[in-house]
């Protein structure tokens, strides 16, 4: 095992940007870095708003902090739609990121925002794999890329979800899987597939022996959250806090000399998942998230409460949940009835 293997994205805030030198500016990431590990935000979000802030200053020509104003967002909303074409989505999430800016590094609230040219939001509905292209997908891939997908379908994960799965979110004897911090920092449990726990204890004895061997190494333990490594010294060593599917290097950090465990990098998955895609030549685009989609969607055409679902997704909105109604065909019978007359 190669011990000294830094991991791309477990030192996501530390990463060095091309900030101006010009006064002011260059201090605006590393206070944008301490913002956003007060709010316990995910290293994702720090590099997003990130790359807007860089954005805007590019865009502002490193205009003196003092001098920025909402007109000047204004302008970089409108150019992004305009000139860029950039998406709805992407527009949106920049106004987010300035507006994280605003507020917590330069002090500034941002009144009311009129004026924008928006970009359009096209109607998007899911991709959805039948179960047979599912199987198919399954098939092609190799261990443990299959159990991770069999998991993404099997209990409706977003991908970075299945990824943080730790030993401690896994109930046999209920058969039941945990999602701890998922999106929003929210927990929800859900019903473990049957059909696949034999393998899914299968992966927990690999960790097993691999845990035995890393411990004998001498190495640190498993990359933890918040302030678990001062609350808990020992923790990261421990045997239930490691992950269900554990990086294949260590990653030396740079800071303390220590060798630590990170999981499985979403970006092998995606590739893996690319790849027997392309292979089975399906005519349908294949990500992560596809198997969301046809999780939730296969359950709505089974009858499942579309509420039951919401749950079992995680989503704080019913109407976030409502696009899956548009991946089925209908069933509604052509002659109207009245509730007296169904039986």
């Amino acid at each position: 095992m190669t011990e000294n293997a830094i991991h791309e994205d477990t030192s996501s805030f530390e990463k060095p940007l091309k900030a101006s030198v010009q006064d002011g500016w260059n201090t605006v990431y590393s206070r944008l870095s301490d913002e956003i590990k007060v709010r316990h935000y995910s290293p994702k979000t720090y590099d997003a708003y990130c790359k807007w802030v860089q954005q805007f200053q590019t865009f502002v020509r490193n205009k003196a902090l003092e001098s920025l104003s909402p007109d000047d967002v204004k302008q970089f909303l409108t150019w992004l739609a305009v000139e860029q074409k950039c998406s709805a989505s992407a527009q949106n999430q920049g106004f987010n990121g300035l507006l994280f800016f605003f507020r917590h590094i330069l002090g500034k609230e941002f009144g009311k925002i009129d004026g924008v040219v928006r970009a359009k939001r096209k109607p998007y509905i899911p991709v959805v794999l039948s179960r047979k292209e599912i199987d198919l997908v399954v098939e092609k891939l190799r261990y443990p890329y299959d159990l991770i997908v069999q998991l993404l379908y099997g209990c409706g994960l977003r991908l970075a979800e299945c990824m943080n799965i730790r030993m401690n979110a896994l109930n046999f004897d209920h058969k039941i899987l945990t999602v701890h911090d998922g999106k929003g920092k929210k927990d929800r449990t859900l019903p473990m597939p049957e059909s696949i726990i034999p393998d899914i204890l299968a992966q927990v004895e690999q960790v097993k022996k691999l845990h035995a061997k890393l411990i004998e190494d001498g190495y640190d333990g498993v990359f933890m959250f918040d302030a678990m490594d001062r609350k808990a010294k020992y923790a990261a060593r421990e045997f239930n806090w490691q992950w269900l599917f554990p990086a294949k290097e260590l990653t030396l950090v740079p800071d303390t000399g220590e060798k630590r465990l990170y999981h499985l990098h979403d970006r092998h998955v995606q590739k893996a998942i690319k790849s027997a895609a392309n292979r089975l030549q399906l005519t349908k685009r294949v990500t992560p998230h596809t198997f969301r989609h046809s999780f939730a969607s296969h359950l709505l055409q089974a009858n499942y409460d579309i509420r039951t679902i919401q749950a079992l997704l995680g989503h704080s909105d019913v109407r976030t949940t409502m696009i899956y109604t548009q991946t089925v065909p209908s069933t509604t019978l052509k002659e109207a009835k009245s509730p007296l007359d169904i039986t």
